[in-house]
Order: structure tokens, then sequence, then C-alpha cells
């Protein structure tokens, strides 16, 4: 049995980002996503480690 990955996250799920910054989903809006940043290994820096995702630019992990 196939099982189709969820396109939206909800509240509480767990994304990766497309450049490998893994979260947590506290909002979701019509567009996008805001998540609190769980791992970063990145050079990229979040401002309270809150930022704004897309939702074609992340997946839910499982």
């Amino acid at each position: 049995m196939l099982f189709k990955a969820k396109k939206k996250a909800d509240i509480g799920d767990r994304i990766i980002f497309k450049n490998g910054v893994k979260g947590i989903v506290e909002k979701v809006n019509d567009n996008s996503v805001i998540t609190k940043i769980t791992e970063n290994k990145t050079e990229l820096e979040f401002k309270e480690n809150i930022t704004v995702v897309a939702h074609k630019n992340y997946r839910v992990l499982a």
C-alpha cells in the first residue's frame, strides 16, 4: 500500500525545509507556515529561531 505525503503541515507537525533546516509548525497560513526552528546545521540565522516557510519549500516528516 502506498501512502501519499501530506501536502500541507498541521500545527505541531515536524517539517524539513529544502535547505535541510528542521522545525515544528506553530501556525498554518494559506500560503505558508510559521515554524519554530529545532535543528539548523546551515550558516543561516533565524531571528528568535522562528521563520515563515512557503508550503512548496518543505515536507512533513513522519
